[in-house]
């Protein structure tokens, strides 16, 4: 649900599994043939992992982080990970990029182009999210959302961001 103001989309795993499945159908109906999903952790392990699942691809991670300041809430540094997790050896072929969002599109920027640089055994390159905000600067191939009032995006698991250990052996105290 996007505020009235437009500056918030707080969004259900229902509707967060729902946009999953619709991007799978946009990858799908392009015609487009991959032999693996190149997830960016953390989010786009979610979608990497579904899409992995429905198109019965390996699925590839990549460890990236940029959103540290304020509660993640605000940019910091981008840090990219120098390996890449893949369970047949080198990654190569035809590629699908996939993450949660392109939000300053900084990120997926600088992970194609390193990809570019470094892994020559991949032939294609094509990228998939679910939103992609008025403000980005990286255009993906596959987008479910366009949200050109650069809301921030409220996923149904952040809750997560604020439990540690010791709140949840208050909460399953019994």
């Amino acid at each position: 649900m996007l505020t009235e103001d437009g500056k918030h989309l707080y969004v259900s795993y229902d509707e967060y599994h729902s946009l999953i499945e619709k991007l799978a159908l946009k990858v799908h109906q392009s015609g487009w043939e991959f032999d693996t999903i190149l997830c960016l952790a953390r989010g786009g392990l979610r979608p990497g992992d579904i899409l992995s699942r429905i198109f019965d691809k390996p699925l590839a991670i990549m460890s990236t982080s940029s959103y540290r300041a304020e509660a993640g809430t605000v940019q910091g540094h981008l840090d990219l990970a120098r390996f890449i997790t893949t369970p047949k050896g080198e990654i190569a072929g035809r590629v699908l990029l996939v993450d949660d969002l392109a939000d300053s599109g900084h990120t997926l920027n600088a992970v194609v182009r390193m990809l570019r640089t470094n892994y020559t055994p991949i032939t294609e390159l094509r990228s998939a999210v679910i939103w992609t905000k008025g403000m980005s600067a990286f255009t993906p191939d596959y987008s479910v959302e366009f949200l050109p009032t650069n809301p921030w995006i409220h996923q149904p698991f952040e809750g997560y961001d604020s439990l540690t250990p010791d709140k949840l052996v208050e909460k399953w105290r019994w």
